[in-house]
C-alpha cells in the first residue's frame, strides 16, 4: 500500500510524539507500523533539528503546468466525451487525451504523460475490444 506524502508525515509525527514520551524505538516501530531503522533515523533527525526537521520535504520534480482549474476543465472535457471534440467513437485514447489537454489548457504533453494525468484524475485507460468483436463475429457464422 503506497501512502501519500501527507499520510507519511502524519505517521512520522505520531512516531515523534511517542519518541518524545520516551517510548523505546522498537515499540514506536511496532505501534506506527514501520521498520525499527526508520524510527532510529527519525530519532536522529529529531535530536539534530527538532520537530521541524520531521516535516515533509517539498514536492520533488518539476511543478505541474496544469492548475487546479485546468484539471477541472479537463475532467469536464473527459465527461463530455471524445465525440464533443469531433471524434467518431466514444473511446478515450492517449492521443485524444493529449489533444484534449492541448485544446482545453493550451499545454502540450506526450501521450505517456497524458495517461499519467488521466490516472491521477482517477480515470482509467480505455482500449478497443476489436479482437474479441472479430472473434464473436466469426464464431456466429
Amino acid at each position: 500500500m503506497k501512502l501519500d506524502r501527507v499520510k507519511l508525515e502524519r505517521r512520522r509525527m505520531q512516531g515523534v510524539r511517542l519518541l518524545q514520551q520516551n517510548v523505546p524505538e522498537a515499540e514506536v516501530a511496532r505501534r506506527v507500523g514501520v521498520h525499527r531503522q526508520s524510527v532510529n533515523r527519525w530519532a536522529r533527525k529529531l535530536a539534530e533539528g527538532g520537530r521541524h526537521a520531521m516535516k515533509r520535504a517539498p514536492r520533488a520534480g518539476r511543478p505541474s503546468q496544469l492548475s487546479a482549474a485546468d484539471r477541472q476543465r479537463l475532467v469536464e472535457g473527459l465527461k463530455r466525451g471524445p465525440e464533443a471534440l469531433g471524434y467518431r467513437t466514444s473511446l478515450w485514447t492517449a492521443w485524444r487525451v493529449a489533444d484534449l489537454i492541448q485544446r482545453e489548457c493550451k499545454v502540450k504533453y506526450s501521450t505517456v504523460h497524458a495517461w499519467r494525468i488521466l490516472r491521477a484524475l482517477d480515470w482509467t485507460p480505455q482500449r478497443p475490444a476489436l479482437a474479441s468483436t472479430a472473434r464473436a463475429t466469426s464464431s456466429m457464422s
